[in-house]
């Protein structure tokens, strides 16, 4: 089956590629559960062209990993040859990855999402190429809505912390760390991620505007927080707010949680043979705020040639095959990665596998932004700034009105240094 998938135009894109003599690359394939698909991948890459790989496991934090990649572009090392890039760097590294605009063909580029390329594309520059893409989704257990008389899953969050508190109390009585809702708490990037999620959701807009005008100084924001503070320590354990995407998937796989948020990842992870939950989890949209409509980050990953490569043709012709059709097929069936290409979103393999994405696909394509494209080289700033007053309001040092109140200044003063 897996050779089948390679083979969807596999020659023709590796038919024109002639670099000379086999080379050997190092390529960042991140951490996590996601480094083994993607190790196989580039090897199957590197036996169809007689060339060699090398691998780099990156930090697994986001932030950290952003670190290492902006040490060694700063230093113009050339010993990674392909880097893994956040939806949200591209502004920030533009400079030092190569102008992918012209050196593959536009009708590769235009099967992907057109708003995933957008995010890809700085002044006009195609910094990366989309490998997959994510949304924030909800995840709940279908036994114990079940049993206790729950239909449907809930459509606001009203709803889910009282659904999450009746079944938290239920089954705490036979496994006293039974809890009702996890979710990515610790002060880091998804941490804006699921926060993003809350305000907009709530109405409260996406902290920065399309225009650059600093927004989140408004009631509705001050209220997703103050809701979401309300968890911590009820239907949220208190260590939530240490908690990343692995952590909470933790919980929710060993059983001992009805609700998580994660990413689309965190399925095939679920009903893995070594999952307690196989076979009794389900997908749906995150909840709304009151008057709001649900919303959910949009996420994903790229892949980026570094400008002082000495292997770039090569590389290219890497990232080409690993962001292709083939290669996001066997990681949507074998990872529940989404496809950056919409097609594949049709084809039988795919949603067989995975139910949720054909379901779900709304999700993907309307996801909320965060705002990397207005604040550019300085989203690190506003990101950090926003987790940081997020987490003021989760640890009970601020209220929301207060927090948010603070943020915008802090964020004016960004700004006016330029974004």
């Amino acid at each position: 089956m897996r050779k089948m998938y390679v083979g969807l135009g596999l020659g023709l894109l590796l038919g024109s590629v002639s670099w000379g003599s086999a080379v050997t690359l190092t390529v960042d394939c991140g951490a996590g559960t996601g480094y083994e698909l993607c190790q196989q991948g580039v090897n199957r890459w590197a036996k169809q062209t007689g060339n060699s790989a090398k691998f780099f496991e990156s930090p697994n934090n986001s932030g950290d990993h952003l670190g290492v990649i902006q040490q060694q572009l700063a230093a113009k090392s050339s010993d990674i040859d392909v880097y893994l890039l956040d939806i949200v760097w591209p502004g920030l590294l533009v400079d030092q990855l190569v102008n992918l605009t012209g050196k593959v063909p536009a009708a590769e580029v235009n099967r992907h999402f057109k708003g995933i390329v957008d995010a890809n594309t700085v002044d006009g520059k195609l910094v990366s190429l989309p490998w997959f893409t994510d949304a924030g989704l909800l995840y709940y257990r279908t036994d114990l809505m079940k049993k206790y008389g729950y239909s449907a899953p809930p459509k606001t969050w009203t709803e889910l912390a009282a659904m999450a508190k009746k079944v938290q109390d239920g089954e705490q009585k036979t496994n006293k760390t039974f809890v009702g809702y996890v979710w990515q708490g610790k002060n880091y990037e998804g941490l804006t991620c699921d926060a993003l999620e809350w305000i907009s959701s709530f109405g409260g807009g996406a902290i920065v505007d399309a225009g650059g005008k600093v927004t989140i100084n408004n009631a509705r924001a001050a209220s997703a927080l103050d809701a979401a503070a309300a968890w911590v320590n009820t239907i949220s354990p208190k260590g939530v707010t240490t908690y990343d995407e692995e952590a909470s998937r933790g919980i929710f796989q060993s059983g001992n949680a009805l609700f998580m948020r994660n990413w689309p990842y965190a399925w095939a992870n679920g009903q893995s043979d070594d999952s307690k939950v196989k076979g009794k989890i389900a997908v749906a949209p995150l909840p709304a705020g009151p008057g709001g409509q649900p919303a959910a980050t949009l996420g994903g990953w790229n892949m980026g040639v570094n400008l002082y490569s000495k292997n770039q043709e090569a590389a290219i012709s890497l990232i080409r095959y690993m962001t292709g059709p083939a290669e996001q097929k066997i990681r949507a069936i074998e990872g529940s990665y989404n496809p950056t290409i919409q097609s594949l979103y049709r084809d039988k393999d795919v949603t067989a596998k995975n139910p949720f994405m054909g379901q779900l696909e709304s999700v993907f394509t309307g996801a909320v932004a965060r705002p990397s494209g207005p604040t550019k080289a300085k989203y690190n700033q506003v990101s950090q700034a926003f987790a940081n007053s997020v987490t003021s309001v989760l640890t009970g040092k601020a209220k929301g009105q207060a927090a948010v109140a603070k943020l915008a200044a802090d964020l004016s003063r960004i700004k006016g240094r330029g974004w």
